[in-house]
């Protein structure tokens, strides 16, 4: 099947290759930006709630591209229902494999669904020799990212995850800043948030067949977790505040916060993590084992130390916040500038810089006064064209310029994920026990990481949640 989808993506290139030699070019035919159909793209999409909607629209490009076929698992759903209207003509399927199997023409896919199953879809489609475009984080552990990473590289298919904002292109002045040395050798960097905006905390409701959606297919949505009757509201939005789907605040909200410090100062070598957590409050009818256990807690905070690297050769800490905590306010900014509810300090010996979520309203500061900005260069399309941007260089092809320029391929994307779900690696730890119903907490510790091995040196118990047990037939 891989090798079918290889040899049609073959084909149309080269014939692009020789039509531009003997042909008349397309826009005398058709007129500026008329494309021919033989050049589109076949598009599917996966998990059409939310994100999904706008991913797969955004991807077709106002149409440029065929939408060939949609897959959801909740077919009457509100969001799925709009994507349906949206393209009519594209065929509907609630099992992502049996579309594969049966539509051998799919060149590219966008991956919308729950953390938990992003990494077993995304295998088997780049299996096949399909491009992918996943949403962040780019899996639900550690080490399905680093698969995904390998794989990507291995079947040669050009990748993006959904952290749109690595494609603003207020990014890249922060970029110019840090290579200007504008602020000096960078040692502490702050990124918080105000998630979750979901719950948090708080024990599981209990399962309810009787709820179930006539239409809707559960068992291919628990996918790889275990296997458990109907639980009302994990689908479709509560399921990001409990370990078995979802990475809580940090894996929502990581990979859109963090990638901004992570790219600019290339810190790419973490090795060591420590998270402090609340203590869930006791609630009756539950043991405090079953909620630490199920459910992200309501807040963390984590902090990471990196090596130095080729950018900032000095050691950096990066504290992540989430739950409404915040950084106090820092020194080098003026007291009326308020830092956000979510937002990043990246602080420097000669100045700091500032940014929200996504990389917008980047600003410089030196010597408590803000510094003129750099013009932005304006981005044309929808979320700073990222997803328009993966699917032209699939247009252009592997390891072409396109591809290579890509703002978060997973040769970026991989290991901003790991280090992400790395900060959960600590929370979880931090919330494990002498025994199931004992207050000692044993992992509130420094855990040493050594990231070429994908390995927690001091405390053995912690390296379970860099990965996760997979149900019988969902194993990657």
């Amino acid at each position: 099947m891989a090798s079918t989808n290889k040899s049609r993506r073959k084909f149309i290139k080269n014939s692009a290759i020789a039509s531009s030699i003997f042909i008349v070019p397309r826009n005398v035919l058709g007129g500026v930006g008329y494309t021919p159909p033989s050049d589109k793209l076949n598009l599917a999409g996966i998990g059409l709630h939310g994100k999904g909607q706008s991913d797969i629209a955004n991807a077709c490009v106002n149409g440029r591209e065929n939408v060939l076929a949609l897959c959801d698992v909740h077919p009457s759903a509100n969001g799925v229902m709009v994507s349906k209207e949206r393209f009519p003509k594209a065929k509907f399927y609630i099992d992502f494999r049996k579309m594969l199997d049966k539509e051998k023409d799919i060149d590219a896919i966008t991956i919308s669904t729950p953390d938990h199953t992003h990494a077993v879809i995304a295998k088997e489609c780049m299996e096949r020799g399909i491009h992918v475009y996943v949403q962040k984080p780019l899996t639900h552990n550690v080490k399905e990212a680093r698969l995904l990473t390998n794989l990507a590289r291995k079947h040669k298919v050009v990748t993006q995850m959904g952290n749109q904002g690595a494609s603003n292109p207020e990014q890249a002045i922060i970029q110019n800043w840090i290579k200007d040395d504008k602020i000096g050798k960078i040692k502490t960097v702050y990124t918080w948030t105000n998630r979750p905006v979901w719950p948090q905390g708080i024990p599981l409701h209990k399962p309810d067949k009787s709820k179930k959606p006539k239409d809707m297919n559960w068992d291919l949505w628990v996918g790889p977790a275990k296997n458990i009757e109907y639980t009302p509201f994990l689908h479709p939005f509560d399921w990001r505040g409990f370990w078995d789907y979802g990475t809580g605040a940090l894996g929502d909200m990581g990979c859109h916060l963090m990638d901004v410090p992570v790219k600019a100062l290339g810190l790419f070598e973490p090795y060591s993590i420590e998270a402090s957590v609340p203590r869930t409050p006791y609630i009756k009818s539950y043991t405090p084992s079953s909620i630490y256990d199920e459910a992200c807690p309501a807040s963390s905070y984590v902090t990471y130390k990196f090596k130095p690297s080729k950018i900032n050769d000095t050691e950096v800490e990066l504290i992540w916040m989430d739950g409404g905590l915040r950084p106090s306010h820092p020194d080098g900014i003026p007291e009326n500038k308020d830092i956000g509810d979510n937002g990043i300090l990246m602080i420097g010996e000669k100045g700091v810089i500032t940014a929200s979520e996504y990389g917008n309203r980047a600003r410089l500061y030196i010597d408590g006064k803000e510094v003129t900005k750099g013009k932005i260069k304006d981005i044309q399309g929808a979320e700073f064209g990222h997803q328009s941007s993966w699917i032209d260089a699939i247009k252009a092809g592997f390891n072409s310029k396109e591809q290579k320029s890509l703002a978060s391929s997973f040769d970026f994307a991989g290991p901003l994920s790991e280090i992400v779900l790395l900060g959960n690696v600590a929370i979880r730890s931090a919330l494990l026990r002498r025994s199931p119903r004992s207050n000692v907490f044993i992992g509130k510790k420094q855990l040493l990481y050594d990231n070429k091995e994908m390995k927690i040196t001091n405390f053995d118990n912690a390296n379970q949640f860099l990965t996760r047990k997979y149900r019988e037939g969902w194993e990657i």
